[in-house]
């Protein structure tokens, strides 16, 4: 018999919520009732990992919350995070495979909170993705636990999450993520990277609001696709309010770099947490790989990395991307084979 989750009601101004409150996140699933023997070889503390699932990068969460499960006994819980159209399809990807013993949670996600918030360009052919801001409520999120976890959906694990669960967080600092200066990834692979890892990279430092922070713009950024959160700490410095606060400025002064550096969460991310943050071990977020074709690491690297991350264009579920025959090791195949044609038409567009 599936074991329920409990629910805590939410504020109404909450952006996930109860059934009582359309606005937001509804839990519609249950964490499957632990095999008796796997309980016995499984730690007790529940390790909670949030990670988004959109359609059309379904494959990318399974694979990684494939490799996360079978590289602990940790109790880990995943809070998967998607929007309405796309419960049935994870649902049934979760139940009818190798996956059935995970324990999860599916979280309903509505777009709605991100109204003016973000800006939607109608120029740009990308439209928006609005899971890409679900890490900023991770309190909402994961409202019992006091520490998480959150990882893109383009990642896998090759060590025990555990780990990098209990990453130490400095006193004061609710999130810990990997500096883009300072990783290992960087010294091996990038170099005349120019401002791609700078602050500068992704604001605009000819707008007052950002010259008047005081922020130097050679600071160092740092990753967001994979962090460690201190939730009591998150709440205590109201961290998802003042997230939302750059977020709504931004729309109406245009504060990020238009030359931005990577993706628009980064931003107000390095404003809020300017130098208040932890760091994480950078194996714990080897990236790039997916930012071309070519190899860009030894297979022996690669091979010891704690976790591999493919952000950029080259994702591993269109075959182009470097180290996609790691990736593929933990995929698991969509019993309704929809997402079959989505890696097709990936990799024909990587392709142009």
């Amino acid at each position: 018999v599936p074991q329920s989750f409990s629910t805590s009601p939410l504020t109404a101004d909450s952006p996930f919520a109860t059934h009582s409150n359309p606005l937001g996140l509804q839990p519609i699933d249950f964490i499957p009732a632990v095999p008796q023997r796997l309980m016995d070889e499984r730690n007790d503390k529940e390790i909670s990992v949030v990670i988004a699932a959109s359609e059309e990068r379904l494959g990318g969460a399974i694979a990684a919350m494939n490799s996360i499960y079978h590289n602990t006994k940790s109790n880990v819980v995943f809070y998967i995070v998607t929007l309405n159209d796309t419960v049935d399809h994870l649902r049934l990807w979760l139940s009818n495979t190798a996956l059935k013993n995970l324990r999860y949670r599916i979280l309903d996600f509505d777009p709605r909170v991100l109204e003016g918030k973000v800006q939607v360009d109608p120029q740009k052919a990308d439209p928006l993705k609005p899971l890409t801001f679900a890490r900023f409520y991770l309190p909402s999120l994961v409202p019992h636990a006091e520490k998480a976890i959150y990882v893109d959906d383009d990642v896998v694990v090759q060590d025990d999450i555990l780990e990098l669960y209990n990453t130490p967080l400095k006193p004061g600092h609710a999130a810990a993520f990997s500096d883009d200066c300072d990783s290992t990834t960087n010294k091996v692979a990038v170099r005349g990277a120019g401002n791609q890892y700078n602050y500068i990279g992704f604001l605009d430092y000819k707008k007052e609001t950002i010259r008047k922070l005081a922020m130097k713009a050679n600071t160092c950024s740092f990753n967001p696709g994979v962090f460690v959160a201190n939730l009591t700490e998150w709440k205590l410095q109201n961290i998802t309010k003042q997230l939302e606060k750059w977020m709504t400025l931004n729309v109406a002064e245009e504060l990020y770099s238009r030359t931005l550096a990577g993706s628009i969460t980064t931003p107000p991310l390095l404003i809020v947490f300017y130098k208040q943050h932890s760091s994480i071990d950078p194996m714990w977020n080897v990236r790039h790989l997916g930012s071309s074709a070519g190899k860009r690491y030894s297979p022996q690297f690669v091979k010891a990395a704690k976790l591999l991350h493919w952000n950029g264009h080259f994702k591993p579920w269109g075959r182009t991307a470097s180290y996609a025959e790691v990736w593929e090791k933990w995929y698991v195949p969509d019993p309704t084979g929809k997402f079959s044609l989505i890696r097709r038409h990936s990799e024909a567009y990587e392709a142009k």
